[in-house]
């Protein structure tokens, strides 16, 4: 059986433009990359999206569900009016090639299985992503959004206040991502004194010991003295104005509150604390290889980038200090 021919397009509704067969190797592809492959669930959230507006594509494309044996026959002028598609929605080079590698992977999955080999995928290449430096808050800066003291004037209870500067300690004292700090259970976080690292989950459910300063322990100590919610020590230190799970949300805005107050630019995020905590420890002579290991990298290439920043602040300092002949 061919492609169905094209016709005007279905309405997008889960019969109209997939079948079960399908359907059915959606669920096992995500379980294996979840199980096996110990993806991250926003991955498999963006991979899952991904897919399925490929397939909500391909079903208006040729006229009609997709099922397994049709996606086989997948042709690469396909794969490129979709990536066409995506493009002409403002969907930007990292996110296409996103989705090809998340195509590209249930190709594999389907051809593992035996259930189809979908050779077009791998015939594409993936989209040109320019490369952009991270953009890090300057030292003092960084220093301030740690101190408590810096949004005094806000209507916001101390507890909230000193639980903030602690997440920002965190981030920028030990480059840890907004979900690794907000995942650490209390029993993790030695007190001062008592302690020096911390163990951290980063991405696959991987875990790695990470240096911690004293002063931000003891800032975590504040937090938790005044926290008018119980802490047991199996369940995340930080919590909610009402006890629950705190949401990276609330650390965004506290560092948009935090922006306005330093005057920082949009650039400066709470994941911008972490490219701080490189770009601070490379320019002062830190082994790139020790600070791949503290980031969690998998490839020392993800932390090369920072030598780039740092070559750039180098130049930015010969162009404005050394005397022209």
């Amino acid at each position: 059986m061919g492609k169905p021919k094209p016709q005007p397009s279905q309405a997008a509704d889960l019969q109209a433009w997939i079948t079960s067969d399908i359907q059915t190797e959606i669920r096992h592809w995500l379980a294996h990359l979840g199980s096996e492959r110990r993806l991250s669930p926003k991955t498999l959230e963006a991979y899952e999206r991904d897919l399925r507006q490929c397939l909500m594509f391909l079903s208006q494309h040729w006229g009609g569900p997709v099922s397994l044996e049709t996606f086989a026959a997948i042709e690469a002028v396909d794969v490129r009016a979709f990536m066409a598609a995506r493009r002409s929605d403002d969907v930007g080079g990292r996110s296409l090639m996103r989705a090809l590698a998340g195509l590209r992977s249930f190709g594999r999955f389907l051809e593992r299985e035996g259930k189809g080999k979908v050779g077009a995928l791998s015939a594409i290449r993936a989209p040109k992503v320019p490369k952009s430096l991270p953009k890090p808050i300057q030292m003092q800066a960084a220093r301030q959004m740690a101190d408590a003291d810096t949004r005094a004037g806000e209507d916001r209870a101390q507890w909230i206040l000193a639980r903030d500067a602690a997440v920002m300690a965190l981030l920028y004292g030990s480059g840890l991502r907004i979900s690794e700090a907000l995942g650490l259970k209390r029993r993790e976080i030695p007190q001062p004194g008592k302690g020096d690292v911390i163990t951290v989950t980063g991405k696959g459910n991987k875990t790695r010991m990470v240096p911690v300063l004293q002063n931000v322990l003891a800032l975590v100590q504040d937090y938790i003295a005044i926290c008018p919610y119980p802490l047991p020590a199996e369940q995340p230190v930080f919590v909610g104005a009402r006890g629950g799970p705190l949401s990276p949300r609330i650390i965004q805005l506290t560092m948009e509150r935090l922006r306005g107050a330093l005057g920082l630019p949009d650039s400066a995020t709470p994941h911008a604390l972490r490219h701080s905590f490189a770009t601070h420890l490379l320019s002062r002579g830190g082994d790139l290889r020790a600070i791949q290991e503290l980031l969690g990298h998998a490839s020392l290439s993800t932390t090369q980038i920072y030598t780039g920043i740092d070559a750039e602040r180098l130049m930015d300092v010969y162009n404005t200090t050394h005397p022209r002949p």
